[in-house]
């Protein structure tokens, strides 16, 4: 298949090229970028010129493909608007071709109160609120769309858990966690996930898959983060909102998620299933 990315030389985005190369698939990307397109050149990747904001661009791409995956992300004010239009160019280039595979989040189902899966009431955070009409859009459009929603992502050294909380850890000997840690992450390894988005390809229409491999206590995470050296610093929401911005409020969230929906129906098997061995290392 003739796949176009967004967000390819991105964190999540280097490890789902590699793993539709691996597939077999032959694999174009947006790079808005000189650097960005050699590190797409080097996975093995065709480098499209382009950002997010480029409708045009989107729309040629996805019209070359038979199929799209849309991971890349724009940030600020207009994140909302911008993922709408990107995707409504992506879905209107690649038609009724082949597949597109939207990128959620499960930050959008808030405090679970136990595990839920994909079809758990939405409570979102204020940092994931705007994602719930842009998906509905998304998945209510003609064509063959499916939504992937990953957990809070880790693994390679990368990714939210090193930004907040294993480098910051790193820098001042301490590594934050909100409250008492209590709470769970609804957690899934960058390479995990990079399976479950070539998985997609293939997946009914309207399809919504929460791409989680394992909810572990927030504290847990730090404590293994402090592996290095360090300690625990316990912080109240408003120190953390202070220090992270509103991703505090998400990291605060208790969320248990169930991926059997992808297990069952893709045959997606995770294979890092203990996210606090790994990051102890």
């Amino acid at each position: 298949m003739k796949v176009f990315l967004t967000g390819g030389s991105g964190y999540v985005g280097r490890s789902t090229v590699r793993a539709l190369v691996r597939d077999g698939h032959e694999v174009s990307a947006l790079a808005r970028s000189d650097a960005a397109a050699r590190t797409l050149t080097g996975l093995g990747a065709r480098p499209v010129p382009g950002g997010l904001t480029d409708t045009g661009v989107l729309r040629d791409a996805a019209a070359s493909a038979d199929g799209v995956v849309h991971l890349g992300q724009h940030y600020g004010d207009d994140t909302a608007a911008v993922d709408r239009a990107a995707a409504d160019a992506l879905q209107d280039g690649l038609g009724d071709r082949g597949p597109y595979v939207h990128t959620g989040g499960v930050w959008v189902y808030g405090d679970t109160g136990g595990v839920v899966d994909e079809d758990a009431p939405q409570s979102p955070p204020s940092i994931t609120a705007w994602r719930r009409a842009n998906e509905d859009r998304v998945l209510s459009r003609g064509g063959h769309p499916v939504l992937v929603m990953p957990g809070l992502v880790f693994g390679l050294g990368g990714g939210l858990v090193e930004a907040f909380f294993a480098g910051p850890g790193r820098a001042a000997g301490a590594v934050p966690v909100i409250g008492d840690g209590a709470n769970h992450w609804a957690l899934v390894h960058v390479e995990d996930i990079a399976e479950l988005y070539v998985l997609a390809l293939r997946a009914p229409a309207k399809s919504v898959y929460a791409g989680v491999s394992q909810n572990v206590p927030a504290r847990d995470v730090a404590a293994a983060l402090t592996h290095a050296g360090g300690r625990v610093e316990h912080l109240s929401i408003e120190e953390a909102v202070d220090r992270m911005g509103p991703n505090a409020e998400a990291f605060a969230l208790d969320q248990r998620l169930t991926a059997a929906r992808a297990r069952r129906e893709l045959g997606w098997a995770p294979r890092h299933v203990d996210a606090v061995a790994e990051l102890r290392g």
